[in-house]
């Protein structure tokens, strides 16, 4: 069963790599009428179905966007400790910012949140990455969204606006490495930000209640109903 057409869309993190990736395919959706994206500066492009919400994330969002409205929310916030500059500023965008994101999206009366987190995401790690992804989940499972959809994906293929000399080597490696990892290995392998974006959207029109986590083998086959989706949506 499909979530009904005529919904409106609430994203964050729609400048990133995975969320750059998701705007266009919510603003082709015939399922989404408006989008709604927060951004700290204004998109380089426009749509006649995107309202660009241009935020100052240090501030309340709620106080900030009162009387916003929609059914589905997506936050593809995140950052590196590198580009953060600190372990407390990654916190406050990874952990604290998701969660003031998931807050207004439950004022905004969002039913369903969609969210990128990482693959080994586990509140009692010892590492400090994967801790705060963890606690990132707690946190939003406490929310009690009708419905929660968590995409673990491991290293994100694709082109960021900077270079990352160290991340271009990864991903050429595991270029490589992915066809090796075969059975409950796979669930390592390296995905395309585009594939990412593409499940999100299938979560999103999955109709499923409560809380389900995803890894490479159910994105792969998230993304892929979302292709066909579209393809039946252009056909008719």
């Amino acid at each position: 069963m499909t979530e009904s057409a005529g919904r409106i869309a609430l994203v964050a993190g729609g400048s990133g790599m995975v969320g750059g990736a998701l705007l266009p395919l919510l603003l082709q959706s015939p399922q989404y009428t408006r989008v709604h994206a927060l951004s700290r500066r204004p998109l380089p492009f426009d749509h006649p179905r995107l309202a660009n919400r241009v935020v100052r994330f240090e501030a309340s969002l709620q106080a900030q966007l009162k009387a916003l409205q929609c059914q589905d929310a997506f936050c593809c916030l995140g950052t590196t400790i590198r580009d953060a500059g600190s372990q407390a500023a990654f916190r406050a965008i990874d952990l604290e910012l998701v969660q003031e994101f998931a807050q207004l999206a439950l004022g905004c009366g969002a039913q369903r949140l969609v969210v990128v987190s990482a693959l080994g995401a586990n509140a009692a790690s010892k590492n400090f990455y994967l801790r705060v992804k963890g606690e990132m989940e707690k946190a939003l499972e406490a929310r009690r969204f009708r419905s929660l959809d968590i995409l673990q994906p491991s290293l994100l293929l694709g082109a960021r606006r900077e270079l990352r000399p160290l991340e271009l080597g990864a991903q050429l490696a595991m270029r490589l490495v992915n066809p090796l990892l075969l059975g409950g290995w796979s669930r390592f392998r390296a995905i395309p930000a585009t594939t990412v974006a593409a499940a999100m959207c299938g979560a999103a029109s999955s109709g499923r209640r409560g809380v389900y986590r995803y890894t490479y083998d159910d994105i792969r086959n998230l993304a892929g109903v979302s292709a066909r989706r579209r393809t039946d949506a252009s056909v008719t």
